[in-house]
C-alpha cells in the first residue's frame, strides 16, 4: 500500500460508495418513473416511501459509525496532546479540527494545536499545515 500523506488520505469503500449509492439511486429513480408512468396509486406510493426509507437508512448507516469513529479521535487526540504537555486540548477546537489534527506528528501536534483555535483554520489547512504526515489507516 502506499505511504499515507495529504494528497491520498482520503479513502473510498467501493462497495459502499459506488455499488450500493447506484442501486439505492436507482430504485429511487424506479420509483419515480413508475409513478408518473400512470403505475397504480397505491403501488406508486409504497414503492416510494419504500424507496425514501432506502435512502435514510443508506445515509444513516453513513453518519452513524462516522460520528462513533469523530468520538474515539477526539478522546485519543485529547490523551495524546495531554501525554504530551499535560494538558488537554484546547476547547475552541471544532470536532472537524481535531479528526484533522490526527495527522500531526507528537512534534507538531501542540504548536499546530494551538494555531488551529487561534487561527481558526478549517481542516484542509491543518492538514496542509502538517509537515511529517501521521498516517491513520483506520477510518473509512
Amino acid at each position: 500500500m502506499e505511504k499515507q500523506n495529504y494528497s491520498n488520505h482520503t479513502r473510498m469503500h467501493p462497495l459502499y460508495h459506488y455499488v450500493l449509492t447506484i442501486l439505492v439511486l436507482a430504485v429511487l429513480a424506479a420509483a419515480i418513473v413508475y409513478a408518473a408512468g400512470g403505475g397504480d396509486v397505491v403501488t406508486a406510493l409504497f414503492m416510494f416511501l419504500v424507496s425514501i426509507c432506502l435512502v435514510l437508512i443508506f445515509i444513516l448507516v453513513r453518519i452513524y459509525p462516522l460520528k462513533a469513529q469523530d468520538r474515539a479521535i477526539r478522546a485519543e487526540e485529547n490523551l495524546r496532546h495531554f501525554v504530551i504537555t499535560g494538558k488537554l486540548l484546547n476547547p475552541a477546537l471544532t470536532m472537524k479540527q481535531i479528526v484533522a489534527l490526527r495527522f500531526a506528528p507528537d512534534e507538531e501536534l501542540p504548536g499546530l494545536a494551538e494555531k488551529a483555535a487561534a487561527e481558526k483554520l478549517n481542516p484542509k489547512e491543518i492538514k496542509q499545515s502538517v509537515q511529517a504526515w501521521r498516517a491513520d489507516e483506520d477510518r473509512i
